[in-house]
């Protein structure tokens, strides 16, 4: 999208931050952020040259000031604090020294400031612990995908579509939606990956419209779009919304930091208080799961750029291919097997497996199906 719809300082602090990454195809980028090659070699030497401050476009502040003292450490402390609610002694701590101040006490000092001046809860510092995490070893290998609980934004409601990435924290999207719907999440979906490019799964939960809500199928029109693109698909247990940890957790930062006790008038509002905050997240918000870095620091854009055209999977000269029907089921051996109608329409390939009488039914790459011909056949 161009740099006029959002936030232009926060796009280009993102732009910079990936383009400056070991390995970074600039021009690969200019073609996502829709700039030319000209200004995205500009903004990357104003930044070798004064670092993020440099981008934006009027004078900032002096980043750092070694010469402070103590007193006027403590008021920046609480400065942060104010501007940021939900940051503890540790993320403000890691912040301190990233903008350059000298003389930044440790974490637990900071702590102490803020405990001096009221600005944490007793009982909520009481019922924080540090939790067990999981990731991915590298950047898009995973998505987490929701939908966060929705809000009142005027005479409508506001329904947040947020996109994880697993291994970095690197918030991809945070859209403000009118429903969520396949279409909304779709042509938001496209958006996002002719920017940053496919990855190779995206977790979702089980409810419309990644998840069938318990109906007994396995995939929706959307999943089936998705793995026509390459992209795996997963589910969250039932009732486990630990399944996707790091998007729940996101949206309680999300809900705790924006959303809280606020007006939004429309839906454009809630954009433009997302916008800003989304570049907070990724390029300021030290994560304690980082080690105190910033998300950016640690995504990069896939390599797998987004087919304009859907692909037509190909399949080998030992598969069996069939065509789904309307209903959704497919003939093998004299027997229907049913895929469910998101499918209809398709081709996949029927394979044998290493066990005697059983098959697995392919969509191009993706296994979605399995049958067995020594019982009533019924795909898992």
């Amino acid at each position: 999208m161009p740099w006029n719809e959002v936030s232009a300082m926060s796009l280009r602090v993102e732009f910079v931050t990936l383009a400056i990454a070991e390995g970074a195809n600039v021009r690969q980028l200019c073609r996502r952020f829709g700039i030319s090659p000209k200004s995205a070699y500009k903004w990357i030497a104003r930044h070798r040259a004064g670092g993020l401050d440099a981008l934006a476009d009027r004078p900032r502040r002096p980043a750092s000031s070694p010469a402070r003292s103590a007193p006027a450490i403590e008021a920046e402390i609480l400065r942060l604090r104010d501007a940021h609610p939900a940051w503890g002694g540790r993320k403000l701590r890691a912040r301190l020294v990233a903008l350059g101040h000298g003389g930044v006490p440790a974490a637990s000092t900071i702590t102490a400031v803020l405990r001096r001046h009221g600005r944490i809860d007793p009982e909520a510092a009481a019922a924080h612990r540090p939790a067990v995490r999981f990731e991915r070893e590298a950047p898009n290998q995973l998505w987490q995908m929701d939908f966060k609980g929705h809000f009142a934004a005027g005479v409508g409601r506001c329904h947040p579509l947020t996109v994880l990435d697993d291994h970095s924290r690197f918030n991809i999207g945070l859209l403000a939606c009118p429903d969520e719907r396949d279409e909304t999440a779709r042509g938001h979906l496209t958006a996002l990956f002719r920017r940053y490019g496919l990855p190779e799964r995206i977790l979702c939960d089980n409810g419309p419209p990644w998840g069938t809500g318990g109906s007994g199928q396995r995939y929706t029109a959307l999943g089936v779009w998705l793995l026509k693109l390459g992209v795996g698909t997963g589910h969250g247990r039932a009732r486990h919304p630990q399944t996707q940890g790091k998007e729940e957790r996101f949206h309680r930062t999300l809900k705790a930091e924006v959303i809280q006790g606020r007006h939004f008038a429309d839906l454009g509002e809630c954009q433009r208080r997302f916008d800003p905050w989304r570049g907070v997240y990724n390029h300021e918000r030290p994560h304690e799961a980082l080690g105190m870095a910033v998300p950016a620091s640690r995504y990069r854009p896939s390599e797998r750029a987004f087919p304009e055209v859907l692909p037509v999977w190909e399949y080998g000269p030992g598969d069996q291919v069939r065509k789904v029907a309307c209903d959704g089921t497919i003939s093998f051996r004299g027997r229907p097997h049913d895929l469910g109608k998101p499918f209809r329409g398709e081709r996949v390939a029927v394979r044998p497996t290493a066990e005697d009488g059983q098959f697995g039914i392919y969509f191009g790459v993706h296994r979605v199906a399995q049958v067995d011909l020594r019982v009533q056949n019924q795909p898992r």
